[in-house]
């Protein structure tokens, strides 16, 4: 079912929303592992202002906050349709990331045939530093896997997506190639849970190009840790001024909630909070 309800989202995207999917790496071989955003007609010209969407980790892919709250509630509560169509009436072009979209899996005999992907003349300082993100959540991934499915581990093996093998990646790679080149004006971020901290992680990697065009910030249960990113003092202060992170929380919506970081103003989402009904 996590296939139909992905597969009937990505049509909802298309057909209710009239986003288009584009392909990423853009420049990407014919054999090799594709992964996709949506983003409106208007994305890239829109003058005026620009709205990214980046859901948390897990299995929910473009479109999707919280699976269980499409199974158990309705798709308004758990998918970013109602916020695309909002945003659209507003007047803002729209790009959807699909940060958790990072590989493919293949089986290990069909894969040992092809060459590996490892194979390229690259310095091995500079393919060590490429693959280890990717490296460190197949670690993981792998280990869990283990645990709940033993058989399975031998058959297949994991194919990453160039520049796109982990949340962070994607959401450097999406900005390289779409955000920094759109004409808007203002570009609005809303971040859910690791959504958060892949923004965090490029406002790192990227600080001069996203304090020139991102205009605000808007947290939902982000898991972002200014320490554990060795975000420097430009960039918390820049955080403290145009973020907000909506945290979970009995207190009425918008009070303020305290934090033990230096970090962007926390308040409560309220009983209005939609991912964790």
């Amino acid at each position: 079912s996590e296939e139909i309800i992905t597969k009937y989202v990505y049509e909802l995207l298309e057909e209710e929303c009239h986003l288009k999917k584009v392909y990423v790496p853009v420049d990407a071989e014919e054999t090799e592992p594709r992964s996709f955003i949506f983003m409106s007609e208007d994305a890239l010209i829109n003058p005026d202002k620009l709205m990214i969407l980046i859901q948390g980790s897990g299995v929910v892919r473009a479109g999707q906050w919280a699976r269980r709250l499409i199974i158990n509630e309705d798709l308004d509560s758990g998918t970013q349709i109602p916020y695309i169509k909002r945003a659209i009436e507003e007047g803002y072009g729209i790009i959807v990331l699909n940060p958790n979209e990072n590989y493919i899996e293949v089986e290990k005999t069909k894969a040992q045939q092809q060459p590996s992907p490892d194979s390229s003349d690259e310095p091995a300082e500079k393919k060590e530093r490429k693959d280890r993100i990717p490296k460190d959540t197949k670690k993981r991934r792998d280990f869990y896997e283990k645990y709940r499915n033993p058989q399975k581990e031998k058959e297949t093996m994991q194919i990453f997506i160039r520049e796109n093998g982990s949340p962070e990646e994607h959401a450097i790679y999406v900005w390289d190639h779409f955000i920094s080149q759109s004409l808007a004006e203002n570009v609005f971020v809303v971040a859910h849970s690791y959504g958060g901290l892949a923004f965090v992680e490029l406002m790192i990697q990227r600080e001069t190009e996203v304090k020139n065009k991102v205009t605000a910030v808007a947290l939902t249960d982000s898991v972002h840790n200014v320490w554990h990113q060795e975000a420097d003092k430009i960039v918390r202060e820049w955080m403290r001024e145009n973020c907000c992170n909506w945290v979970s929380s009995s207190e009425p919506l918008d009070t303020s909630v305290e934090s033990m970081l230096p970090d962007c103003p926390r308040v409560s989402a309220g009983m209005q909070y939609v991912f964790l009904k």
